[in-house]
């Protein structure tokens, strides 16, 4: 078993690989677009906080901090702020009715093979992870609940002005 320490450093690295791999378009757009190879992706992602947040069409919390997502990228998508939500459901149709249903403000991907989420080791229905602007995972959340949302905002915020 390796050290405490080395083994975080190992999954922020690889968390930050995983990352790169994710096409990130601008603010406020959906895609069907496949991930981009990392030579390519990288200078998109110089210098912004990434919010990554996964998702599922039947988990209830995701329903209710999709609004929160996109107020955030609305109010902070200026200020560095890049916010994807990543689809986990292998039905397409089913998140096309979420987002019918609770529409997004930010960028959609997808991954129903489970590929990112592994890498990342979610395990909850939502995760977020908190990408600082030089790709170094910064928090991981599982599970949305309102009453937490000032705080992770304030969060945000001071990653922004590092």
């Amino acid at each position: 078993m390796c050290h405490p320490r080395l083994r975080l450093l190992l999954i922020q690295y690889v968390a930050a690989i995983a990352v790169l791999t994710v096409w990130f378009a601008p603010a406020h757009a959906e895609s069907t677009a496949a991930p981009v190879a990392l030579r390519e992706l990288l200078p998109t992602l110089k210098g912004k906080v990434v919010l990554l947040d996964f998702w599922a069409s039947w988990c209830g919390p995701c329903r209710q901090s999709f609004p929160w997502m996109g107020e955030l990228q609305r109010r902070y998508g200026d200020a560095g702020l890049v916010v994807v939500a990543i689809n986990l459901d292998q039905d397409r149709t089913l998140a096309a009715e979420f987002l019918t249903a609770t529409p997004a403000g930010f960028r959609i991907e997808y991954d129903p093979q489970g590929v990112l989420a592994t890498k990342f080791g979610v395990t909850a229905m939502p995760t977020s992870v908190v990408i600082d602007r030089t790709g170094e995972v910064r928090e991981r959340h599982r599970g949305f609940k309102q009453a937490q949302q000032a705080a992770r905002e304030q969060s945000l915020l001071r990653l922004l002005k590092e």
